[in-house]
């Protein structure tokens, strides 16, 4: 990526060449201008990251030049300078969308701070840009969403598969998406205008199974009080979807094993032979290999389902996806509950990265949808979250490589006397950043 981009706008000659030192230091591509007719027609001709204006000035005032530059620019990040006595204004240029103030006189490592949040910011907003472009493209994939490896060799599969018409078995734990990737596979295939027809063999007691699968005719049993297709006669020219097939019964799984070979079957108390063609698409959490071992789940069933084998991945083998999804269940709980809640903190994104999510997305979907119910503000925060992964909020796993990275800067920085300036240039990495990272990790100074 590279250098931020930023302009300084100040009357003051000693005022623009020191900001522009302090700046250029930390590694930052700065212009300035004396005046704010010369920066308005400078942001015509180059685009810029982060503007530094003075509000008073001669001419064209600091306020008039963040409203004209927000206009065109309205991603600009525009930092306000003022003297004490101008503070209502400053206030003022705020609400027209200036992102802060600084007073003067200010610190130079104040000013790297507020820089670095920025940068920050500005950067996460570009990736969730790129993010929410990417997801308009995932309608096919029924609401899967992900960016991370994974994921993209999910979606490959499932366009390969889709054009077949062989039965796959999708294996993987709870929550990780079974349903949808079979609903995605149905979406895509040459049957999508057919029924897609569910079937949650663990769901169905024992003694219902049979007339769900195979329907039933009037009279059949003492509550037949009407003839009834089953799932199976339903699915015709679709898809149907066996869910949790490691549920069913052996006695279920012989009557199954016998449709799926031939896709012919009767009715429970039925005479007439029935035909039925469809696709076949089974999902378990199960390992059917031990069950099988276990002699609970039949060998032969196991390989009729198995024709193209399709695994989930657990949600903490994707963690790059957990932003993208909880943004994802954000807006759309947003939007249910009617509640203005619009942003996830920083610090609730880390204690959800950091959380290894047993119950995979549909969890994270749960703790999502808990958090817009029970937050009392616009913003996520770490304690609306229904889980604590510490409770320190700034808790780092041992051993992590973040947890190596605290420990090596506060070494150099107690070898150094907290001398920030040698120990950022030890450590390799400006002081801005080294004053972030001492506050990311709240690392503190030795009495």
């Amino acid at each position: 990526m590279g250098s931020t981009k930023i302009l300084i706008v100040d009357d003051e000659l000693v005022m623009r060449t020191s900001l522009a030192g302090w700046l250029k230091r930390d590694g930052h591509d700065v212009e300035t201008a004396e005046s704010g007719e010369e920066a308005l027609e400078i942001v015509k001709k180059t685009r810029f990251d982060i503007l530094l204006v003075d509000i008073k000035m001669e001419g064209i005032s600091g306020l008039d030049v963040l409203l004209e530059v927000k206009e065109s620019d309205p991603d600009v990040a525009i930092i306000m300078i003022t003297a004490y006595g101008s503070i209502a204004t400053a206030i003022e240029a705020m609400k027209n969308g200036a992102y802060d103030y600084l007073l003067k006189p200010f610190d130079p490592d104040e000013l790297g701070v507020l820089i670095e949040k920025i940068i920050e910011q500005q950067a996460q907003a570009r990736e969730n840009l790129f993010l929410k472009e990417q997801y308009k493209d995932r309608t096919r994939f029924e609401s899967m969403i992900g960016q991370s490896k994974p994921m993209h060799e999910v979606f490959n599969l499932i366009q390969d598969v889709s054009s077949m018409d062989s039965t796959i078995l999708i294996t993987g734990e709870t929550g990780t998406g079974k349903g949808l990737a079979a609903k995605a596979i149905h979406t895509n295939s040459s049957r999508s205008e057919g029924p897609f027809v569910l079937v949650n063999c663990g769901a169905i007691p024992e003694n219902l199974m049979e007339s769900e699968l195979f329907g039933h005719q009037k009279g059949a049993f003492t509550d037949a009080k009407e003839t009834k297709k089953g799932r199976l006669e339903l699915a015709h020219d679709g898809t149907l979807f066996l869910d949790e097939i490691g549920e069913i019964s052996m006695r279920m799984q012989i009557d199954l094993l016998r449709v799926l070979e031939d896709r012919v079957f009767y009715r429970v108390g039925g005479t007439q032979p029935i035909e039925a063609d469809f696709r076949v698409i089974a999902a378990t959490n199960r390992d059917l290999k031990k069950a099988i071992e276990n002699e609970i789940f039949r060998e032969d069933l196991y390989y009729r389902l198995n024709v193209i084998a399709f695994h989930m991945p657990p949600l903490r083998e994707r963690k790059e996806d957990i932003p993208l999804l909880a943004e994802h269940f954000l807006r759309r709980f947003s939007q249910e509950t009617n509640k203005p809640v619009d942003k996830i903190s920083r610090e609730a994104i880390d204690e959800m990265m950091l959380y290894e999510w047993p119950g995979n997305v549909r969890e994270l979907e749960n703790a999502i949808e808990r958090a817009v119910v029970v937050g009392k503000e616009r913003e996520i925060r770490s304690k609306d979250l229904p889980f604590r992964c510490s409770d320190d909020p700034t808790y780092i796993p041992k051993n992590s490589l973040k947890d190596i990275e605290k420990d090596h800067i506060k070494k150099i920085l107690d070898n150094n006397q907290w001398n920030i300036a040698k120990s950022s240039k030890i450590l390799g990495i400006d002081r801005t950043t080294l004053y972030s990272k001492i506050k990311r990790y709240n690392i503190k100074k030795p009495d």
